[in-house]
């Protein structure tokens, strides 16, 4: 690859929509739900979609359940979305996902 191309391809990375936000985690079978925030919501998803594929537990808390049931009766499921401002600073967007996170624990 040129180094143009790669100069662009890592602009293009810095300038592109950051959407963070809240979701579950379910297994169909025994209906249990793990609730968890991201401030990349694709990086979580592909995170996902990549450990049912070799079949590798995401989280050890869904262990047993993974174990028992298998990766492929689990789900992922956005709940709710927000986009990173451009005047936001990286920490400053976390603290809102951590408050959206603290909001969705309490219902």
């Amino acid at each position: 690859m040129e180094k143009i191309s790669k100069k662009i391809l890592k602009e293009q990375y810095k300038n592109r929509s950051v959407v963070g936000g809240i979701y579950s985690i379910k297994c169909s079978i025994n209906n249990a739900m793990w609730l968890r925030a991201a401030t990349d919501m694709q990086g979580a998803r592909n995170r996902f979609t990549f450990a049912v594929k070799i079949d590798s537990c995401p989280e050890p808390c869904m262990l047993e359940a993974w174990k028992t049931y298998g990766g492929t009766t689990f789900s992922f499921e956005i709940l709710e979305e927000m986009q990173k401002k451009e005047t936001q600073t990286e920490k400053e967007f976390s603290e809102d996902i951590n408050t959206l996170m603290e909001m969705w624990s309490e219902k």
